[in-house]
């Protein structure tokens, strides 16, 4: 094989940039590339590093330096290339000495210092010595400023140009052949149109993986309310209306389990709509054949969608069903204290339709925060203990510094723990307080003077006034009558579902259920209220509640 042969154009061009190397480097896999391409690639995509040619994976970033020795022979390249008295081909043999310029570089290498850089540079390279600005015929439209074909592809502006550009307004640019660079992200469209495939296939099985999960929690639904119709039904008159209630509440967590399926299906498909929108884009991008339509729409369909991930995403039953069913029970218990002439098939459910109640108090546990109270929000007169469970209001304001976080009308204080995601439990011991207030709270919420609380302004609570006037604090308060009265409360908050459920904790029963959509941070939210001329001055205590094992 003969040296022109061998050594042509390409052994000193970057396969990234397609142009005569500037300041090469090799990487552990023998392969080399300009410095300034090699980096850009590994930045572009990010972890894990690979080889652009052979695709060998890196465990890590790889050091690379600078071949200097490919770097002089290059240099000496590019001279050879742009001196007037050398064959136009530098592989050529001359007549004079019989051997080609280019041996004569190479023989140099060693003793020659490297050139400075040329006076009129091209990106890192002078026009001249440029061995791919040759004619080459173009579909594309002629440019508008010089009236010639627009063959080649400006790398940093990503737009089509002409020779002329390339020597004014984009000169120092990184510029390359239009149609090789077309045909090199050909190849990346094709990678992407492949994994956008991919995404679609794996929301259509999660697609079918909701609506499994739904039937059975529908199934389960349905044996959960004909257990308490034939409970019920072994119920005198004046017990219907509870029944309905707690029907009610169980209807309540399957349509908000169905609405939360459908919105997962429904996000679900307009992603899948979107990815097939965009694989025809790609598909029609990649069967294009002008570089200046080509390179114009591969800023909108040629990257990767941004997309939700799925892997994690589930469909559970709605707790609070369960917790009806606890609420059953216990009713039932102390009917038959109240009710002990009736029958005592009456008050005995059947088995398989009435879950322990232990089994509700083990999967609340399950979601235990410890949560511990933040006195940098708390009013001036309220009073936290050193270990930050407790607080109580006094008569007098303390000596702190008002600060934006902190509350200073309302005598109440936030819990340390932020909620932005998942699911959370905690307790607090009210006792015989005559009044308190308890709940979470958006971050952003108000804090200073008077505070509308409603779920509207950021507020989801139980409150407590005159010792028996329970209420949910909605537009306007919604009244509840609570039997026996309750001396712990559980707070429980599903963030992705909105909901904020509160339980009687001494007996896990339910009290009151909010559901909302969530966008801003939560915190625990406490108010001991005052003290009431001493008649309300027992504190509130944060329980611990230990995660099952």
């Amino acid at each position: 094989m003969s040296l022109p042969n061998v050594l042509s154009e390409d052994n000193f061009s970057c396969s990234v940039c397609l142009g005569v190397f500037s300041n090469p480097v090799s990487i552990p896999c023998g392969h080399s590339f300009c410095m300034t391409c090699i980096t850009s690639y590994w930045d572009d995509r990010g972890a894990p590093c690979l080889c652009p040619l052979c695709k060998v994976n890196f465990a890590g970033r790889p050091e690379v330096q600078i071949n200097h020795t490919l770097r002089d022979i290059t240099e000496r390249f590019r001279l050879l290339a742009e001196t007037p008295d050398v064959s136009p081909n530098p592989f050529v043999s001359s007549p004079r000495t019989g051997r080609s310029p280019f041996h004569r570089a190479i023989s140099s290498v060693d003793s020659v210092e490297p050139l400075a850089p040329p006076k009129y540079e091209f990106g890192q390279r002078r026009i001249s010595s440029i061995p791919f600005l040759r004619a080459n015929q173009s579909s594309g439209p002629p440019c508008s400023k010089h009236g010639q074909s627009l063959k080649l592809f400006c790398k940093n502006d990503h737009v089509c140009i002409c020779a002329l550009c390339a020597q004014s307004e984009h000169n120092g640019h990184m510029v390359v052949q239009a149609e090789r660079e077309m045909r090199i992200m050909k190849s990346h469209v094709g990678i992407v149109e492949t994994e956008v495939l991919s995404l679609i296939t794996e929301r259509e099985m999660k697609v079918q993986e909701i609506q499994t999960s739904m039937g059975k929690i529908q199934g389960s639904s349905q044996q959960e309310a004909e257990g308490m119709v034939r409970m019920f039904r072994t119920m005198i008159s004046d017990l219907e209306r509870s029944q309905v209630d707690l029907l009610k509440v169980v209807e309540q967590g399957r349509a908000t389990t169905e609405l939360r399926s459908q919105t997962y299906i429904r996000e679900l498909q307009l992603e899948i709509a979107e990815l097939r929108r965009r694989s025809s884009s790609l598909t029609e991008l990649a069967q294009s054949s002008d570089p200046f339509t080509f390179f114009q729409r591969l800023p909108t369909v040629g990257t990767q969608p941004v997309m939700k991930s799925w892997k994690d995403v589930t469909l559970t039953p709605d707790p609070t069903a369960a917790s009806a069913m606890i609420s059953v029970t216990q009713m039932m218990e102390n009917m038959k204290n109240e009710l002990s002439n009736l029958p005592q098939i009456c008050v005995r459910a059947p088995p398989q339709s009435i879950a322990p109640p232990t089994s509700q108090t083990t999967n609340l546990q399950e979601y235990a925060l410890d949560v511990t109270l933040d006195g940098k929000t708390a009013h001036p007169r309220l009073v936290i203990s050193d270990d930050c469970k407790e607080v109580c209001c006094k008569d007098r304001m303390q000596p702190f510094t008002d600060t934006p976080a902190r509350f200073n009308r309302v005598v109440c204080v936030l819990g340390n723990q932020s909620i932005s995601s998942g699911r959370h439990y905690w307790e607090v011991k009210v006792n015989t307080k005559t009044d308190w207030d308890l709940g979470v709270v958006s971050r952003s919420s108000n804090r200073k003077g008077k505070i509308a609380v409603s779920p509207a302004n950021g507020y989801w609570f139980l409150s407590l006034r005159k010792k028996a006037e329970y209420s949910i604090r909605t537009e306007p308060p919604t009244m509840l009558s609570l039997h026996p009265r309750p001396q712990k409360i559980g707070i429980y908050v599903d963030y992705e579902k909105g909901q904020v459920s509160f339980f009687n904790a001494d007996i896990m029963a339910l009290i009151h259920t909010y559901m909302a959509t969530f966008i801003d941070t939560l915190h625990p939210f406490f108010s001991p209220c005052t003290n009431k001329s001493y008649k309300n001055e027992a504190p509130l205590i944060i329980c611990s509640v230990r995660p099952p094992q």
